[in-house]
């Protein structure tokens, strides 16, 4: 089965990262339809998403970027991409479209993030799927805490009848120094004939210096070689350390 594989947020996520992709655009003096355009590059050790490795183990390193347009409003859209590799040899490079929408919740503090983020992967398009990220969270003081809910849209990864929900609390405490620690508790639940799902977790810290984003970021997950979905090719939610630079634009 292809589907034994995966690919975050940023931001975007993911992740992060880096395990998510980055949303939050840094502002620009250029108005483009009532918004602005920005976005940043990320070269990282290995692209790690819901403990996976992306990269086949981390056999190759990653170069990520994001391109996007958010208004005042909180509306945004843009589209990432990445290197990847797995034991499919078409599946060399993802691109993802997103769009969403971020705010508050009246003047109560708790904060919104709804967004439409589709996985694409040119050559092997039988892989690719659609996600609902929702978000909400809280600040308190320096600490901040996101609680995550995203359903898959489609079949997961193409896989027929396969259907997930990522659930995660995503943790994080800025210190007067400049250091921010931050990390990531999860579960991805899957559903369908043959599957099963797994938890995932991350802890890293980072800093900004000289405009450039650094992280240090370690990742686990549950996945063992008794896996239903993963068997031979587990290796690649081993537990692991990514290094990584991010530089926004």
């Amino acid at each position: 089965m292809n589907k034994i594989h995966q690919l975050t947020q940023s931001v975007l996520l993911g992740s992060l990262l880096f395990s998510a992709v980055p949303f939050a655009f840094a502002a620009d003096d250029a108005d483009v339809f009532g918004g602005k355009i920005s976005g940043n590059m990320t070269f990282a050790s290995d692209y790690v998403f819901r403990g996976e490795s992306e990269t086949m183990d981390g056999d190759v390193p990653v170069v990520q970027g994001t391109l996007g347009w958010a208004n005042d409003d909180g509306w945004y859209t843009g589209v990432f991409a990445s290197n990847i590799k797995f034991a499919d040899p078409n599946l060399e490079i993802v691109t993802a479209p997103y769009i969403g929408k971020a705010g508050e919740f009246g003047d109560s503090g708790i904060t919104y993030d709804v967004m439409v983020f589709s996985y694409l992967y040119p050559g092997a398009s039988y892989s690719n799927y659609t996600e609902l990220w929702i978000k909400v969270g809280k600040q308190f003081g320096r600490a901040n805490v996101q609680l995550e809910v995203t359903p898959t849209v489609d079949d997961w990864f193409g896989v027929e009848g396969w259907q997930g929900v990522n659930y995660a609390v995503h943790p994080s405490y800025q210190f007067d120094s400049g250091w921010k620690v931050s990390g990531s508790v999860g579960y991805q639940d899957l559903d369908g004939e043959g599957a099963e799902g797994w938890g995932h977790w991350n802890l890293g810290v980072s800093k900004v210096y000289a405009g450039i984003n650094f992280d240090v970021r370690y990742h686990g997950s549950t996945v063992d070689s008794d896996h239903k979905v993963y068997g031979t090719q587990t290796e690649i939610f081993d537990d692991r350390l990514v290094v990584g630079i991010n530089k926004s634009f």
